[in-house]
């Protein structure tokens, strides 16, 4: 059994499960309430010392880091979530990085947190949270101009989707305007009509 260790709003487990389901496989959820502080109980830091989500077990390893996860589901079990030429995975793992690492992190609840209490209120998390979103959605328009088919690289769904479904759902709780980017909106048009990547919705995995 393939047992995904899950907060239902995390966008790093919400990348998991849309892999799992683009993949067809069947897996067990087992939630744990980031807000309740089950990632800091000494059962869930066993799985993973740093206390986040998701948390993959599968093939008899406890895996951590999603897109470390994604990598491997594409290396050992065919996924097809990189393509098969180096340029291309490279070109998949820049657009993936560009919202796994350098947008969404900074943007989690602990960060905004951090920063509203530090600057004694004069920078607000919502504030924080709809600049830096904004700004990294940007960038990745921009990137989309070359390369983009009906999904984020050519026609085919790759880690690069996976990583920027659950960056615009984010997006659009933060008030983020998507108006002046219209190729990731009309690719997560697309993505929303799977109904693996539908299934994967946060509303469809809440508690």
């Amino acid at each position: 059994m393939i047992r995904l260790h899950d907060y239902w709003r995390s966008s790093a487990a919400y990348r998991l499960r849309i892999a799992l389901n683009l993949m067809g496989v069947a897996y067990e959820q087992v939630a744990v309430n980031l807000l309740a502080g089950a990632h800091e109980t000494p059962a869930h830091l066993a799985l993973n010392p740093q206390g986040l989500v998701p948390v993959l077990e599968i093939d008899g390893l406890v895996m951590t880091q999603s897109l470390a996860i994604i990598e491997y589901l594409d290396e050992v079990h065919a996924a097809g979530f990189l393509p098969e030429h180096p340029a291309g995975r490279a070109r998949v793992r820049a657009l993936s990085y560009a919202i796994a690492m350098e947008t969404a992190p900074i943007c989690n609840l602990s960060v905004r947190t951090f920063v509203e209490q530090e600057s004694g209120g004069k920078i607000s998390a919502d504030a924080w949270q709809l600049r830096f979103i904004t700004r990294g959605l940007a960038a990745f328009e921009t990137m989309l101009a070359t390369g983009a088919g009906d999904y984020c690289y050519g026609d085919r769904v790759s880690m690069a989707d996976i990583c920027l479904v659950p960056q615009l759902y984010n997006a659009r709780r933060a008030g983020v305007d998507l108006s002046a980017m219209p190729l990731l909106c009309a690719i997560d048009a697309r993505l929303a009509a799977l109904p693996a990547v539908a299934a994967a919705l946060p509303e469809n995995n809440a508690p």
